[in-house]
């Protein structure tokens, strides 16, 4: 059964990654803007609150976080206070942001923008190689989303959520190379489905996908078949993660930005941190190596 762990209304509740270390939960509200520390034993929900929107985080090798902003990337050291510049891919254009990211398991962090107000495909993915040099992989997206791979380090995966899709590429884990552009998955509004937006991949390289107005989570199987959905007691499910000791619990964010009053008034949980027991477990959240 699905459990609200942190009662929280966050405008945009993002990006969980789980760290095994502190056996805690790191996760983001891109406006506020802040990053958590949810502790599962002690049920603490830690703030730290940021000089501009952090659209995603991964944890670093050398310690502190890398981060995806407002700005660009970004390195932030929460117990100092600090926030380092590293590139702003997007500088010539002040109406887009970073948003969605994570590490490949080659320790690269890879980021993808959107334009904040209005409906543009200017929405390009990123890859920050350890070296602080920054390449574009794919541009032409709205907002570019759900950044996932494969268990086999053979698929990328990438959703465009203004655009309802989800893509699937042919991944090159030693190059950081993409290729071979295919669809996945589409949403439909009109059935309620909602729009893809993050995700995750469990251990038997199926696909999850936070529904953003679908009031749900899907797991794809390899081929895109919709194979299980995971109901969520709020309407702008945002994205999920694998953690707990055995990496079996799903985490799950959502936001309240947007919505209006008389809506959010019948959903009291709107922008919490959700977990649920789903029998099969997730991967390991590689970390930044540079």
């Amino acid at each position: 059964m699905i459990e609200c762990v942190v009662k929280n209304p966050s405008n945009v509740g993002e990006c969980p990654i789980w760290c095994p270390v502190e056996k805690a939960l790191y996760w983001i509200d891109i406006y506020a803007p802040a990053i958590f520390r949810y502790d599962p034993a002690t049920g603490e929900n830690r703030r730290w609150d940021m000089p501009e929107h952090v659209g995603s985080i991964a944890l670093r090798d050398s310690g502190g976080l890398v981060a995806g902003m407002a700005s660009g990337f970004c390195f932030i050291d929460l117990e100092a206070g600090t926030v380092t510049p590293i590139v702003d891919p997007e500088s010539g254009d002040p109406g887009t942001r970073l948003n969605d990211g994570r590490c490949d398991r080659a320790g690269r962090f890879w980021a993808g923008s959107m334009a904040e107000a209005v409906d543009r495909p200017v929405g390009a993915l990123y890859r920050l190689e350890s070296d602080l040099s920054c390449h574009k992989a794919l541009d032409g997206f709205l907002c570019s989303n759900g950044l996932a791979f494969s268990p086999d380090d053979r698929i990328l995966y990438h959703a465009d959520t203004r655009g309802r899709s989800v893509f699937a590429y042919d991944f090159d884990i030693e190059t950081g190379g993409v290729r071979n552009k295919r669809l996945f998955c589409t949403t439909d509004d009109r059935l309620g489905e909602g729009r893809p937006d993050g995700a995750c991949v469990d251990e038997e390289g199926c696909y999850w996908s936070a529904r953003c107005d679908g009031w749900r989570v899907v797991r794809h199987a390899p081929d895109g078949r919709v194979i299980r959905v995971v109901d969520v007691p709020v309407g702008t499910v945002t994205m999920c993660a694998f953690g707990g000791e055995n990496l079996d619990m799903l985490y799950i964010t959502t936001a309240t930005d947007g919505r209006p009053p008389e809506e959010l008034s019948d959903q009291p949980l709107a922008g919490s941190l959700f977990a649920v027991e789903v029998g099969v477990r997730g991967l390991p959240e590689p970390r930044f190596a540079g």
